[in-house]
């Protein structure tokens, strides 16, 4: 094999790498959320960042509550992580308590509530 025919082959492979990835989401835009299930119970939504730690901005966590109109009922809200009274800038996640994380879809109905807000 040539040094031409090496790189031609390189170059083809960091291609094909890099597009799985992206259609993983992994390549989409800082404006792209995900949400995090911990083993605690709380479910955070945010923008993720795998590298070069587990990371959650503009961060999110999803609370229950009680409908004021039929106890049976439960309502969700998404309370911004900046209005808690710990006020984090970022949340720094630890693997071993995540049981799953991944990219919500953009027509999901938490993002297109944060879309609505952001507007």
């Amino acid at each position: 094999m040539t040094k031409n025919n090496i790189i031609t082959i390189i170059v083809i492979v960091l291609v094909v790498f890099g597009a799985v990835l992206y259609s993983r989401g992994y390549g989409r835009g800082s404006d792209a959320y995900s949400v995090v299930y911990l083993s605690t119970g709380e479910v955070y939504v945010g923008q993720l960042s795998m590298s070069p730690r587990m990371e959650l901005k503009g961060g999110y966590i999803l609370a229950m509550t009680q409908d004021p109109t039929d106890p049976k009922k439960t309502n969700f809200k998404l309370n911004p992580l900046s209005e808690a009274l710990w006020a984090p800038e970022h949340l720094y996640l630890n693997k071993d308590n995540v049981v799953f994380y991944g990219p919500m879809l953009a027509n999901s109905k938490i993002a297109e509530a944060l879309a609505g807000q952001a507007k």
